[in-house]
């Protein structure tokens, strides 16, 4: 009785919502599907979905979807039309360029005649012409594709899977010393100075910052919440004493409400301009307004807190991102290596005489 259920839903129909003929069939998963075809009348959509349950049948007998006919160019626009729903504005426009700027033109072709050698061809031209960082990005963006089209049953495998793109140096970890901050902060026109010690004192992105509301502030439990943030993601974020009394000192516009933006009329344009401006006054050479978050990331790290703590603090979604701050300056260096005085404290190398003279007094001792 379910079964003539189910076939009864599949067929041709209409939506009430959006023109067209709409088709809808069972696949050989048994899962329901159904899409919108560009039939003109009933026996142009009941050709398509006859090609539909062709496919159907074809993918039982052999145990897997046979490829289709979509060239690379017309799942591209399904793919950005699915990524569009779950990227932030910004990372939805890069994904956007990289596929209409590049991978569009290289990829002209069904998608089905994409071969492994294709990706590492791409990889291999784009090497020399732009960073090894921007290989890594386009490539992921090529893998995400095709493993969509695994699960949309357009190819059967995902060609540039296991395709590598070439090594990425390290990530750039440049930051201030206290007394420098002091100074840069000092130096900047009043409307950039909390702009800038927030990102000092937090951690923060300038997107972040600029897009906070006051309705995201809640200064009696210390904590702000960012609806959005680069990941996609919400994410708390907790206050130190500096962090609250840079908000506490920002005063709402007269016509604010709680849904205005602290620093409403700012745009991030004015900031990185504006702040690279005061860095080459002051000879803070090498510096940009995103190093403020590797300087709060790195004095985390040197004041004790693990990885983890600034992974979540941050918003990394990924440890190998956080794992850059391992580094430390070299005056706490210095310092944790003296710490080893108090721990061998009473070895004095002028009393060890042989390697042997140093296990019999290890064992009195024991």
């Amino acid at each position: 009785m379910a079964r003539k259920s189910k076939e009864k839903r599949d067929g041709i129909f209409h939506r009430k919502d959006r023109a067209g003929f709409w088709i809808s069939w069972t696949d050989a998963q048994g899962r329901r599907r159904y899409r919108k075809t560009d039939a003109q009348n009933i026996t142009q959509a009941k050709q398509i979905r006859a090609a539909e349950l062709l496919r159907v049948e074809q993918a039982r007998m052999l145990g897997f979807s046979p490829p289709g006919e979509e060239t690379f160019a017309e799942v591209a626009a399904r793919y950005l039309k699915y990524q569009k729903a779950r990227l932030t504005p910004y990372a939805y426009e890069r994904e956007k360029i990289i596929i209409n700027n590049h991978l569009i033109p290289f990829f002209n072709c069904p998608l089905a005649g994409i071969r492994r050698h294709d990706a590492q061809r791409y990889v291999t031209q784009r090497s020399g012409k732009v960073s090894p960082g921007t290989i890594q990005k386009e490539l992921n963006v090529i893998k995400h594709l095709l493993r969509l089209a695994v699960e949309w049953e357009l190819i059967p495998f995902n060609p540039a899977q296991g395709v590598k793109s070439p090594r990425v140096p390290a990530g750039r970890v440049r930051y201030l010393q206290p007394k420098e901050l002091y100074v840069v902060v000092a130096g900047c026109p009043e409307w950039l100075r909390p702009v800038v010690a927030l990102a000092a004192l937090t951690g923060m992105r300038r997107g972040e910052i600029l897009s906070l509301r006051w309705l995201d502030v809640d200064l009696s439990q210390c904590r702000l919440f960012l609806p959005q943030t680069k990941n996609g993601e919400g994410r708390m974020v907790y206050l130190n004493e500096g962090a609250l009394a840079v908000l506490s000192s920002v005063p709402p516009a007269p016509e604010a409400n709680v849904t205005s933006k602290i620093f409403g009329g700012i745009t991030p344009e004015q900031v990185s301009v504006t702040f690279g401006r005061v860095c080459r006054r002051l000879s803070i050479l090498d510096f940009r307004f995103h190093d403020l978050r590797h300087t709060a990331a790195s004095w985390l790290r040197m004041s004790g807190a693990d990885i983890h703590t600034v992974a979540q603090l941050l918003g990394h979604k990924d440890l190998r991102m956080a794992a850059r701050y391992q580094h430390l300056s070299p005056a706490f260096l210095s310092e944790a290596v003296n710490k080893l005085d108090v721990v061998f404290g009473e070895l004095r190398y002028q009393d060890v005489t042989t390697p042997k003279t140093l296990l019999l007094n290890a064992a009195a001792s024991n």
